[in-house]
């Protein structure tokens, strides 16, 4: 039986309850017990142990993260808990150090990574689709969702995740469309999972 470790990163803020990542991390749950995965899961909120969450990547073949954007990146809970665990799983289950060796000590930065899953990245965030790859739009300048995630992507990539293609539901605040961006999930997990995945 395959296994997906589901993480809800949402750090509890003001005006920001948590509601709407929880919804899309039961969602996601939903899809997977579907499709015959094990399910583990973290809510970054209620705390975690550090090396039962290290197990639980070990064992994952698929690592599913929902979060919120909170100033252009991941929130600080999240990155609380990057900061411990990776951490923690240096030099042993997650990455071998650095990637780099006394022989060359100038190459293969960051490739130490000893997980071989894959890992997808679902986000909330107040800006509105059309703000990304769009150099007319002033703020982000053409960048893409992705460029927004680059660190997190190299965090990922540093313990060995290969990344599969990332959700955004848009404009959650000030112009929500909370169906149509469940019904949109919904197609993504499906296109993903059981085209894309089942294929290889």
């Amino acid at each position: 039986m395959p296994s997906v470790f589901i993480i809800n990163g949402h750090g509890p803020s003001f005006g920001s309850p948590g509601a709407l990542n929880a919804a899309f991390a039961d969602r996601a749950s939903g899809f997977f017990v579907g499709e015959g995965y094990e399910v583990q899961t973290t809510t970054i909120a209620s705390g975690y142990d550090v090396r039962e969450e290290i197990l639980k990547f070990q064992k994952a073949d698929v690592v599913f993260l929902q979060m919120p954007i909170n100033w252009m990146g991941a929130p600080w809970a999240f990155k609380k808990y990057v900061d411990e665990v990776w951490m923690a799983g240096m030099m042993g289950p997650l990455s071998s150090g650095d990637g780099r060796t006394s022989a060359a000590p100038k190459k293969n930065y960051g490739l130490g990574g000893k997980l071989t899953g894959r890992y997808m990245i679902s986000l909330t965030g107040n800006a509105p689709k059309e703000s990304f790859n769009d150099p007319a739009e002033s703020f982000f300048a053409g960048m893409s969702e992705d460029d927004l995630l680059r660190p997190m992507h190299l965090n990922f990539k540093w313990i060995g995740l290969q990344q599969l293609p990332s959700f955004m539901a848009y404009d959650v605040m000030k112009n929500p469309e909370i169906e149509s961006d469940f019904q949109r999930f919904d197609a993504h997990l499906k296109e993903i999972f059981r085209r894309y995945i089942s294929s290889e």
